[in-house]
């Protein structure tokens, strides 16, 4: 599910003109999006700052609705998750299918970009259209780190998408026992987990 998440990330941001070039995907998949949304997939503190100071749309979105914050959440990029936060980026902000940068965070695993995220108060019940919280999405993803962040800001560990599922379920389905054996972690605060 991550990996086939990750192609569909990467052929919805690709451009057009390169779809056939796919010993370059990476050098060329961002070429038709600003300079802002470079940098965060680039993986450069240092550019952001720069565009940041030039006065760079922080709260851009594409056709899709991605934001740079969620290129950099999906990126594990933390430094700049927190450099687009303090300069105004919306936390909390949604794509078309409703996925925040929690949301993206938790699918590439990204533990220093969760705590970023929940410093500027990220919404850790949000829902994505399939009625999916960041915790489904880290016990899908073997997200451990990402899980226990979570974990204690929820107002339910039971809380089901719209098929019925709930983060464990996810975490068993995909075979990440790491995760549903870390059942100890979700009860140790007095609340079963189903």
């Amino acid at each position: 599910m991550a990996l086939q998440m990750f192609l569909n990330y990467l052929e919805e941001w690709q451009d057009d003109d390169d779809e056939d070039d796919d010993d370059d995907l990476y050098a060329d998949c961002f070429s038709s999006q600003p300079p802002l949304v470079q940098a965060c997939f680039h993986g450069d503190p240092d550019e952001v700052r720069s565009l940041l100071y030039k006065k760079e749309d922080i709260n851009y979105q594409d056709a899709e609705k991605r934001s740079p914050l969620h290129a950099s959440a999906y990126c594990g990029e933390a430094e700049i998750a927190d450099l687009l936060l303090l300069n105004g980026a919306r936390v909390n902000t949604k794509d078309n299918r409703w996925l925040t940068p929690m949301h993206w965070a938790c699918c590439s695993r990204s533990d220093d970009t969760v705590e970023i995220l929940l410093r500027h108060q990220a919404d850790v019940n949000a829902r994505d259209k399939n009625w999916q919280t960041p915790l489904h999405v880290a016990a899908a993803n073997n997200a451990v780190k990402c899980a226990n962040y979570i974990i204690p800001l929820l107002s339910s560990v039971n809380v089901s998408d719209r098929a019925g599922r709930t983060s464990l379920h996810h975490a068993a389905f995909n075979g990440h026992l790491e995760v549903s054996d870390n059942r100890e972690v979700k009860v140790s605060d007095n609340r079963e987990v189903n």
